[in-house]
């Protein structure tokens, strides 16, 4: 069989840059640079027994941003390929290209079965109920999409696939309950295939460095902050790669100078990351690591990340959130203000960058802006970035927060629009945010 997998182009909508003053849009994110480490994870899962091929829509688009626009790449590679299954992939912001590519695969190909999975499936599947989509994936999905090419293969309905959400009778709906467990992070790891992005690696900088990677040590988290999709969607679940594993998957990256953990939070438990750290530091393993982390854990755990810095961590993204006490227990943040100024200095004593993150609620007013571009000057970190307190559809925080959504459009949920009603008149709020960007403490950007 013939699959095509293919990783939508980026949202377009970006109101921070699209306000922010002059000063600050060269800092502005516009883009989350890494490969589609789901759909690699797919391909391995494949590629034994069917012809598959990745159209890496981002990085082909980093690679020749002049080139041909993503859909007219698209309708080229549906031509030459005639695939039997188009397979593509969705966050929140991608849900109208996702639908865009099923839409065009149906009409170049009308044979084609239609396939999405990823996070928005896995916490909204009604948002592609839509009859371009034959089936929906939910979850960690590689064993499904198997069974569901197995039998495509075999001239089999979709209905017999057990675990998946097939278009029926004009909708969606579930065949026969799963049986399987699936255990994503050991018996049914696969390792990514990262030989379908070596055209497009050179576009996965981070920083001056480059290419880089994703691995993951674990998926899902324990936490419960208001505004992160991570965790429902995993049902609070934590799951550990198997140390080894993880080891001799970096000791085969060999194309690959830097490694970002891919995880919601790379030290869901404190014991295990440290066993990891001394594992990595014995294998002769050498890269520059990056990790998100909590503050709290660095304030708790200095010797840990002694540990960390020792095997190669470089980088940290730490999500401060906020300076103020009373908005971290509104995120359903744990961690103090107090934790951040601490974790920080932890870092910096250990030769680790900090990129430190805060989220502006959209009932900011001058005086709170102030504040915090007050804060955030004084603050010694490396880089600090700023988005939008933002209810991502599927969430219990989107429901919290529904009758205060003004703009419905999925491609605007990526932090940086506002999507919520504000105090302040929109364009100034959007205009503040956008400011705050230009508070710069280094040039190293991830």
């Amino acid at each position: 069989m013939k699959v095509l997998l293919v990783n939508p182009p980026r949202s377009p909508c970006n109101e921070i840059w699209d306000f922010a003053p002059p000063l600050a849009r060269p800092f502005v994110h516009r883009k989350l640079v890494g490969p589609p480490l789901g759909l690699l994870t797919l391909a391995c899962a494949l590629r034994p027994h069917h012809d598959v091929r990745l159209l890496e829509l981002k990085g082909e688009m980093d690679l020749e941003p002049q080139g041909p626009e993503p859909m007219a790449r698209l309708r080229s590679a549906l031509d030459e390929f005639a695939p039997d299954v188009v397979a593509t992939t969705a966050i929140a912001s991608e849900t109208p290209a996702c639908l865009d590519i099923l839409r065009l695969a149906k009409s170049r190909c009308p044979e084609v079965v239609t396939v999405v999975g990823g996070l928005q499936p896995t916490l909204r599947s009604s948002d592609f109920d839509d009859s371009s989509v034959d089936a929906v994936v939910k979850g960690h999905g590689a064993p499904v999409l198997l069974d569901l090419v197995r039998a495509v293969e075999a001239g089999a309905p979709l209905s017999s696939v057990e675990g998946l959400l097939t278009r029926t009778e004009g909708a969606l709906r579930w065949t026969r309950p799963s049986t399987r467990v699936v255990d994503a992070a050991d018996r049914d790891f696969f390792v990514p295939d990262r030989s379908l992005v070596d055209r497009v690696k050179s576009t996965y900088t981070v920083g001056p460095y480059g290419p880089a990677t994703y691995v993951f040590s674990s998926l899902g988290c324990h936490h419960r902050c208001s505004f992160c999709s991570i965790w429902p969607a995993c049902d609070g679940q934590v799951s550990l790669r198997r140390i080894d594993s993880l080891v001799e998957e970096l000791a085969g990256l060999d194309d690959y100078p830097v490694v970002r953990f891919a995880d919601a939070n790379s030290a869901p438990d404190p014991e295990y990351l440290g066993r990891l750290a001394d594992a990595i530091a014995s294998s002769g393993v050498r890269k520059d690591f990056i990790m998100d982390l909590r503050a709290d854990t660095a304030s708790a755990h200095p010797r840990l990340i002694e540990r960390l810095a020792r095997c190669g961590l470089k980088v940290v993204i730490c999500g401060f959130e906020s300076f103020r006490n009373d908005e971290l227990k509104r995120y359903r943040k744990s961690a103090q203000a107090s934790a951040i100024e601490a974790a920080v200095g932890v870092f910096h004593e250990c030769g680790i960058l900090v990129r430190g993150n805060y989220v502006v609620p959209p009932d900011y007013l001058a005086d709170d802006f102030e504040a915090l571009a007050a804060h955030a000057s004084a603050f010694p970190v490396n880089l600090a970035g700023y988005t939008i307190l933002t209810p991502m559809p599927g969430t219990p925080f989107h429901d919290e927060l529904e009758s205060r959504i003004v703009d419905k459009d999925l491609a605007k949920y990526n932090f940086f629009c506002c999507v919520l009603e504000t105090v302040l008149p929109r364009e100034e709020f959007l205009a503040r945010v956008g400011g705050l960007w230009a508070i710069r403490r280094g040039d190293f950007a991830v």
